[in-house]
């Protein structure tokens, strides 16, 4: 069996909300308990609703924030003061907008350059500029966009950049926040496609944050579902998308759409509101809106089970 290259327990992150100069400040829980596992050349989803905690474990992962709670191990080595800042290269991040996360000073060379700039000291420029340029090739691109600037390229293009900047210094581990939600769906089709060969080819490990549930099921082997920064539900893609036993995950595959005009299902609509981090309701926070809550479901938190398919409910299917 392969050793999990990323392994999470019980992740947790808050941020605190200032009162202003006569209120109290208030604890923001973006991401509670988070426990996972992920080995070489898998993929892991992450979905759920916008403010269930996706980009926030994506921040921990990646250490660009320190979670208030919980430890993760990186490679065998746990993350800590002392080792965030050889683990960094271990894993990196491609961002949601291929635009914004580009230096538009930069040309395209000297975005691919910069990880190494910075982390490889030792290397030569004309070693980076060689280096540079075989990953330009890698992930698609054409010698004569290495002197060009992020304008200059489609959406596609900038994400192919984001793409290869971050395996520059060759991660293990991969995490990518929403990569394709930004781009026309015939260019999303191209980015996953890319991203699949990268894997075959270099045994990368991913960690897909997405709200998209088309795009998990083509790109992902496990999924986790979160609701107001919690795992509620964790499986396999396969026994998911057939199988699903947290109420509020059956709400969101409803609600994917099917390009099959006589695959007719039924919508799930839930009633209200997402309740607020800030007040998150007692016992299942999915209660308010789920259509098989009870009185346990009120007071009670479920805790996720054990085993292949675990769900955090009072009522499973």
């Amino acid at each position: 069996m392969t050793e999990p290259v990323l392994i999470a327990e019980n992740l947790t992150q808050e941020y605190v909300l200032k009162g202003g100069l006569f209120g109290k400040d208030r604890i923001v829980r973006a991401l509670t308990d988070a426990s996972f596992q992920l080995e070489p050349g898998k993929t892991l989803a992450v979905v759920g609703e916008s403010g269930c905690g996706k980009s926030t474990l994506a921040r921990c992962i990646t250490m660009i924030e320190e979670p208030v709670a919980g430890t993760f191990m990186l490679n065998g080595t746990a993350a800590g003061p002392e080792t965030r800042a050889d683990l960094r290269t271990t894993v990196q991040i491609v961002f949601q907008d291929p635009y914004g996360s580009l230096n538009p000073r930069q040309r395209c060379g000297q975005i691919l350059e910069e990880p190494l700039v910075i982390n490889r000291p030792d290397l030569s420029a004309g070693e980076r500029t060689r280096r540079a340029r075989e990953m330009l090739d890698l992930v698609g691109l054409r010698p004569e966009h290495f002197d060009r600037y992020p304008h200059m390229f489609s959406g596609g293009q900038r994400q192919r950049i984001a793409v290869g900047r971050a395996l520059m210094l060759e991660p293990k581990v991969l995490v990518l926040d929403e990569p394709v939600s930004a781009l026309d769906l015939s260019i999303q089709s191209q980015i996953l496609n890319l991203l699949v060969d990268l894997q075959e080819r270099l045994g990368l490990a991913y960690l897909f944050i997405s709200h998209d549930l088309s795009v998990v099921k083509h790109v992902a082997d496990d999924v986790i579902v979160m609701y107001l920064g919690r795992p509620v539900e964790v499986a396999s893609k396969e026994d998911l998308f057939v199988h699903q036993r947290h109420p509020y995950t059956k709400a969101l595959l409803s609600a994917t759409p099917v390009a099959d005009p006589m695959n007719k299902k039924e919508r799930i609509k839930l009633k209200g509101e997402l309740p607020s981090p800030v007040n998150i309701p007692p016992g299942c926070p999915f209660s308010p809106r789920c259509w098989k809550a009870t009185d346990i479901c009120r007071v009670d938190r479920p805790d996720l089970t054990t085993g292949p398919h675990a769900v955090a409910c009072h009522h499973p299917e």
